[in-house]
């Protein structure tokens, strides 16, 4: 039951962006958002991409505490642990927020400069998904049972936000370089929120998640190697005629 419901607000906010790309193009900078209806926007993406794989840890969790509340509590604590995990990547949105920002204004007064460093970017993220510091936050984010013996001394009003917030800080550690590489290949482009989101997934539940990391990773690396003669891939920053607002 908790995994439909999570999966069911998953979807909901996919149906929730997919309106709201509809009437924008990539383009560099916030989409003509200012802070707080930046980071709206992004907690709705993150919802949308992260809670699917979230999935295992809210079920596991619904279970730990079956036998200590009532259903309606029992629903409410696992709210309490999504809201934390939200918090923590509209958290990592701020900095989001300031580097897409950045990317606009670098986009408009040094294209060139820009173009490079969308490139720049991309290397960064590729080559993170290779180190052994992403092995070690894609264990702690994949696995539900390590999450749960880490937070089962949590106690107080606040304990299931803490624990959504500890999940949460660790698949923001997994997966900062993947929303890096977003901003650089397009904030709102589905193709692209489609595609990470699927790779967020399986890295988490399929037995070749790592083997896939690798791969994506190397991609990255490709993609950076060919940006700065085919700056068109990297529409976050690079101008190309109109920027995308609201």
């Amino acid at each position: 039951m908790t995994a439909a419901i999570l999966l069911l607000a998953a979807a909901v906010a996919w149906l929730a962006v997919v309106r709201q790309a509809s009437g924008m193009t990539s383009a560099p900078g916030t989409m003509g958002f200012h802070l707080l209806g930046f980071l709206g926007l992004w907690t709705v993406m993150m919802a949308a991409m992260m809670l699917p794989a979230v999935t295992p840890v809210g079920a596991m969790y619904a279970r730990l505490v079956e036998r200590q509340a009532t259903p309606a509590r029992r629903v409410g604590r696992v709210g309490g642990l999504v809201a934390g995990y939200l918090v923590a990547w509209a958290g990592y949105g701020l900095l989001a927020f300031a580097l897409a920002d950045l990317a606009g204004r670098l986009a408009e007064r040094e294209p060139r400069l820009a173009e490079w460093i969308g490139a720049g970017v991309l290397a960064v993220a590729g080559i993170y998904q290779l180190t052994p510091v992403k092995d070690r936050c894609l264990a702690r984010c994949g696995s539900p049972f390590s999450v749960l013996v880490h937070i089962g001394s949590y106690r107080g009003p606040l304990r299931d936000v803490r624990a959504g917030l500890y999940h949460g800080g660790y698949c923001v550690g997994c997966c900062w370089a993947l929303m890096v590489a977003l901003i650089a290949l397009g904030v709102m482009d589905l193709r692209w929120m489609v595609a990470l989101a699927a790779v967020i997934v399986l890295e988490r539940v399929w037995r070749y998640g790592r083997a896939l990391s690798y791969a994506v990773g190397v991609g990255l690396l490709v993609l950076a190697v060919l940006a700065p003669s085919h700056p068109e891939l990297i529409p976050g920053l690079h101008a190309t005629g109109g920027m995308g607002g609201m």
